[in-house]
């Protein structure tokens, strides 16, 4: 059974510590190209989400009769499978979605992500702990996304949630926030050498973070105990 302890390290790491995105940096290829808008970012990042959290449990529950030789091609034909059934399952309930996400969708299989987990994380833990940790991966790579797609979504074309019709129907539209009027658009920011920027500057935003959390637990430390009691 897992602790407590162990989930929250488990969330921590794939959210902050050893988020795919800023730190690992795996799978730049969907993260840097399908990060145009918010919406399509999100729903990558969710489909992955699932992927993983489904195809971590699942290795954990069989890894044990699975031969050491031919792990990994058992592997990449479970998260295969799985990557099928939430393209098809996108395909049918959010077409216009699926047509957007186009080859992105079923190259999930070939995300050194998901493999990766699979292979560092699920073949050598439990089920539950390997769920979360498919969670909280998946987590982290869809943050990363999400606000990668929205700067970029502001900068690009003053918006945010563009395209959301195309998950929840015309209704949706409403939903779609100006948040600059009469924006004629930053072309740099929809294009690949934007994304690789906004990328760059969440990393450095990440690291400084970080290091300003180190200086103050550094000088914490330095503090003498009798200055701590005055």
């Amino acid at each position: 059974m897992i602790t407590r302890e162990e989930l929250g390290n488990i969330f921590h790491n794939g959210l902050w510590k050893q988020n795919p995105g800023i730190v690992q940096l795996l799978g730049l290829c969907p993260l840097l190209a399908i990060s145009n808008s918010t919406v399509n970012a999100l729903s990558l990042g969710l489909a992955t989400t699932l992927v993983m959290a489904i195809s971590g449990s699942a290795i954990a529950t069989i890894r044990e009769f699975i031969p050491n030789e031919v792990r990994i091609a058992v592997y990449v034909l479970l998260i295969a499978v799985l990557v099928t059934i939430v393209q098809l399952l996108i395909n049918a309930y959010a077409y216009p979605l699926y047509v957007v996400l186009g080859i992105f969708l079923p190259l999930i299989v070939t995300n050194c992500i998901v493999l990766a987990r699979a292979e560092s994380f699920a073949s050598k833990n439990g089920i539950l702990a390997s769920a979360f940790d498919g969670i909280a991966m998946g987590l982290g790579l869809t943050a990363v996304l999400t606000v990668l797609g929205a700067i970029r979504e502001i900068f690009g074309h003053g918006t945010l949630l563009s395209g959301i019709d195309l998950v929840f129907g015309e209704a949706a539209k409403s939903l779609i926030i100006t948040v600059i009027p009469d924006y004629h658009g930053f072309l740099l920011a929809v294009l690949p050498p934007g994304a690789f920027i906004t990328l760059g500057l969440l990393i450095a935003a990440r690291n400084w973070l970080n290091l300003r959390a180190e200086q103050k637990s550094r000088a914490t430390i330095a503090v003498s105990p009798a200055e701590q009691a005055a």
